[in-house]
């Protein structure tokens, strides 16, 4: 036997993890490419001579680009949002870390974390820690819990994270770390990862064996679908008279589209999509009725009503894409919910196939061999989206009785969003967040390529815009990316502008000037409460924030900060704007589009419903007629909990009572 000693290697635990991550790959699909692209961070004293360190030897030792090259970001929020966003436009299959520093440079990531988490997209969190030795505590930045002595900020991290770990010794370290690769590559469980580390074991010298650095590539599996849930599934949608699939984000996580396409295809089944989902498939496609729900098209949500069968593809049945629990109203309606992760397939009582959603659909395909729904059903769907089309038309392009009372220079936001949509190419790709942009973005925007649509909404976090472009165009420089930004959510997060002009990265911000919020003012105003602390306005005499618009210079600001930027106060001088981005360098840095629109004019409404509880006891006629209706929407929402497996058993109560044509 062989007892000699194994190779080591002496380094910091800062220069073993910065090493470790280097090596480290992920393949699907028989193709591999590196798990990191890089290292997104901020110094601070927490981490400068640590982690800090540790790249700047990374950087020296490389020849030419490093493999985890190093970008400074200006906000540490900032930088989840761009590593989120890129792991998000590579399927999950490649992601960034990103370090901070002790106290705030930490905690601010905790937005980024829970953003990550919750729309199920991996990045490694390397917050800095306190010192583990205690040689002089507290620490600058260190918070004291009387009760727990071991306890920092980065506790915090814990319920937002899908793994977390805190190093205190570095022979914990490898551990930690295959932990963390383990569930950043896993289409399941992934989310935010994050290791706390010390700033004094992050500076600690340690012999590490050799073969913690070898390459590692950890496989992104395909789990199949069980042959039982599939034919279980098969039952139902041949005793479905009016099927609809949800078309969830975990279509594009597999690269599922095509098999989704054949399944619509071969049956007729009409296809609507959560924002996640959106472009699943390609706009003009017979089968495409575009989003569904609360922000959703007439076409879907009118299908949405009448489905007795809803068979949900990689969603999490977020309440937007259900309307609250009222979309679907079919006394008998059951669901199917294909998703890798157990816990997003169980929901609705749905029949659970718990599968990669491309091996599911292509398998429930063959399974339903030539299967098509009625002829009449799909007649319908045609006669609906047409409908919806003739909509979109009108909101891209309103009519004189619309601009007529429009203020001078001043567009409407469905005009904006139809022209850079018309502009643009067809692998362009338009990315935004929170706001009223998103939901008019869910029911108008053509999508042309399945990479084509980026709106975060599973947390909704204002300020994701810019920071996020930063991410789609680091992942795939060869399209351009529209970031569609409001005044509020520009003003939240405007820094990564700085981080763009020193990269020369090129995005597209189209900044949106509505002096206010938008979406919450139209909510507040549909909810009694008068648009009440949603504009940007001076106090008035009388103490109320009803004044003269504030005259915040936005596009000054962007400028400032060394963007170019275009102010636009017409669709044709928008239209030249476009051109002109189209044009722009791939070096140039960013290019911002400046605009301002009524947020009064809205887009084609969704006919649907989101709940938002209304005062039940006010004083003002507004919150006493918002609250009445209110209260007779609630009529119409569902539990969702009639079992599936009633259905698999007996089919539905509408084919047994000789229903089914």
């Amino acid at each position: 036997m062989n007892t000699a000693p194994s190779a080591t290697v002496r380094l910091t635990v800062s220069q073993a993890t910065v090493r470790f991550l280097a090596a480290q790959w992920s393949e699907r699909d028989e193709q591999r490419r590196p798990l990191f692209a890089g290292v997104l961070g901020i110094f601070g004293h927490g981490n400068v001579a640590g982690i800090g360190q540790a790249l700047l030897e990374h950087e020296h030792e490389a020849e030419g680009r490093p493999d985890l090259p190093y970008i400074l970001a200006r906000n540490e929020q900032a930088m989840v949002h761009t590593a989120v966003a890129y792991a998000r436009q590579k399927d999950r299959l490649q992601t960034w870390a990103c370090t901070a520093s002790i106290g705030p440079g930490s905690t601010n990531m905790l937005t980024g974390a829970a953003l990550a988490t919750i729309n199920r997209l991996p990045v490694l969190l390397l917050p800095a820690d306190t010192f583990a030795t205690r040689p002089s505590a507290p620490v600058l930045q260190e918070l004291e819990h009387p009760c727990a002595a071991d306890i920092s900020v980065n506790d915090a991290f814990r319920p937002l994270s899908r793994f977390f770990d805190r190093v205190t010794r570095p022979e914990q370290l490898p551990s930690a770390l295959m932990g963390a690769m383990r569930v950043l590559t896993d289409p399941a469980e992934t989310g935010a990862v994050t290791i706390a580390l010390p700033q004094d074991v992050q500076a600690e010298g340690y012999d590490w064996p050799a073969e913690l650095f070898h390459d590692r590539t950890w496989h992104v599996a395909r789990p199949p679908a069980e042959p039982t849930r599939l034919t279980a599934a098969a039952d139902l949608v041949r005793q479905a008279r009016c099927p609809l699939i949800v078309a969830g984000g975990g279509v594009h996580h597999s690269a599922a589209e095509e098999a989704l396409t054949a399944l619509a295809e071969k049956t007729g089944i009409p296809v609507g999509e959560t924002q996640a989902g959106k472009g699943s498939l390609p706009h003009g496609h017979p089968q495409q009725m575009g989003g569904i729900g609360s922000t959703g098209t007439t076409a879907a949500n009118a299908l949405a009503r009448d489905a007795d069968l809803v068979i949900g593809v990689g969603t999490r049945w977020a309440d937007f894409t259900t309307a609250s629990r009222t979309a679907f109203q079919h006394e008998n309606v059951r669901f199917i919910n294909i998703n890798v992760t157990g816990f997003d397939a169980g929901k609705h009582a749905g029949l659970s196939v718990v599968a990669d959603a491309r091996e599911a659909l292509t398998a429930l395909t063959d399974v339903l061999g030539g299967h098509r729904v009625d002829s009449a059903y799909e007649k319908r769907q045609d006669e609906l989206w047409h409908s919806w089309n003739e909509q979109v038309e009108a909101a891209y392009n309103p009519p004189p009785e619309v601009t007529e009372r429009l203020p001078d220079g001043v567009l409407t936001q469905a005009t904006v969003l139809g022209c850079v949509n018309e502009l643009s190419d067809p692998r362009d790709v338009v990315l935004c967040a929170a706001g009223s942009m998103p939901g008019d973005l869910h029911k108008l925007w053509r999508v042309r390529d399945r990479k084509g649509y980026h709106v975060e909404y599973g947390y909704s976090c204002m300020g994701y815009e810019i920071p996020a472009a930063l991410g789609v165009r680091l992942a795939d420089d060869t399209r351009d990316v529209f970031a569609m930004v409001g005044d509020g959510g520009y003003l939240m997060m405007p820094t990564e502008l700085a981080t763009a002009v020193q990269e020369r990265l090129k995005i597209v911000v189209v900044l949106v000037q509505n002096n206010g919020f938008h979406s919450i003012g139209s909510l507040s105003e549909s909810l009694g409460s008068q648009r009440f602390g949603t504009r940007y306005r001076y106090r008035s005499a009388d103490g109320r924030l009803d004044g003269p618009n504030l005259p915040t210079d936005l596009a000054g600001n962007a400028r400032s900060l060394g963007a170019h930027v275009v102010e636009v106060r017409s669709r044709s001088e928008l239209a030249a704007a476009v051109a002109q981005a189209k044009t722009w360098p791939a070096d140039g840095g960013p290019f911002v589009i400046h605009v301002e629109t009524d947020p009064h004019v809205f887009a084609p409404d969704s006919e649907s419903w989101w709940d938002v509880p209304v005062s039940a006891v006010s004083r003002l006629g507004s919150t006493q007629e918002a609250h009445a209706s209110y209260t007779a929407h609630k009529k119409a929402q569902r539990p969702l909990l009639a079992p599936a497996a009633d259905a698999e058993r007996n089919g539905p109560p509408a084919a047994r009572a000789g229903n089914q044509s």
